[in-house]
């Protein structure tokens, strides 16, 4: 018996410690490729608390497998509890589309702060610079002054085109200019 629990605290220790390397080495991910793609600080800590609730989500069930918690009576609480939070964000789901959109946004829009697109919605067309991207939605400046904010969960679904970028791009510069910003970090 001393030897299970023996163990259990052992394994329990080394998913905790797994856990924090786990959520420094997402830290120093999420900061290089936010240095890269050049967004701004507030959304980069935005990202990496999304994936460090995840992490601690993973490590909340591995240590429930660890101790051998009785599932039944977990399944049953955390049915409950969903079926609730499903009634209560139904009503909602375009908010969480837009959470959710804005993480795929950080990882997959090729555009910028900066850069001037275009969004095709149908035969209508919204054209702006690109000033701010965040949790809930895109905000662009016309060519008139107007701001005109865009749900992120919309701009996943048109086409955007990229007009005139904030800076000239190319591979090489690109690769050379990361290299650069992740030997300054170290």
């Amino acid at each position: 018996m001393i030897e299970q629990n023996m163990l259990q605290l052992g394994l329990s220790l080394l998913s905790i410690v797994a856990f924090f390397v786990v959520t420094q080495a997402i830290t120093k991910v999420m900061a290089r490729l936010a240095a890269y793609k050049e967004v701004s600080n507030s959304r980069m800590i935005y990202i990496q608390t999304f994936f460090k609730v995840f992490a601690f989500f993973i490590t909340l069930i591995i240590l429930t497998a660890i101790w051998g918690v009785n599932y039944q009576g977990l399944f049953l609480f955390a049915s409950s509890v969903l079926a609730v939070l499903g009634v209560a964000l139904f009503a909602q789901w375009s908010l969480l589309s837009n959470i959710t959109s804005s993480v795929i946004l950080f990882f997959a829009f090729p555009a910028r702060i900066g850069d001037k697109i275009e969004i095709i919605d149908g035969s209508n067309a919204i054209t702006g610079t690109i000033m701010e991207i965040n949790i809930f939605q895109i905000l662009l400046q016309d060519d008139k002054g107007y701001e005109i904010s865009y749900p992120n969960n919309l701009i996943l679904q048109r086409p955007v085109r990229k007009l005139i970028s904030s800076k000239p791009v190319c591979k090489e510069t690109t690769q050379s200019a990361l290299k650069t910003r992740i030997k300054a970090r170290s």
